[in-house]
């Protein structure tokens, strides 16, 4: 996915694997695997790649995120966009053989979504 972005857009320059390895001090045959999908990179590697491209990260997920989303979807507001009412734990249920809430050095909030 990521990889078929990078790629995408290196064709798109006319650059070669070689060139942009370079420019992003990342090996070519590692490049290469993260081209065809072979490999997960880090954000920093991503970040890399995209910069010796001319992009940003964001550039790079924004052309991702594209190629995911169905053109005739572009553009339309999703249903998690809306914005989220405030919730409240209608019930908890303690499991045995746990410390009561507060009794550690730790004491953490949860909300869940229904």
């Amino acid at each position: 996915m990521v990889g078929g972005a990078l790629r995408g857009e290196r064709q798109a320059q006319g650059r070669t694997l070689k060139e942009v390895s370079e420019a992003a001090r990342i090996s070519m045959p590692y490049l290469s695997e993260i081209e065809r999908g072979r490999k997960e990179a880090s954000s920093e590697v991503l970040a890399a790649a995209a910069g010796a491209l001319g992009l940003s990260l964001a550039d790079l997920l924004a052309l991702t995120q594209r190629d995911l989303v169905p053109a005739d979807r572009r553009g339309r507001p999703e249903a998690s966009a809306a914005p989220a009412a405030p919730l409240r734990v209608a019930s908890v249920t303690r499991l045995p053989g746990r410390p009561q809430a507060g009794s550690g050095p730790v004491r953490a909030e949860v909300r869940l979504a229904a």
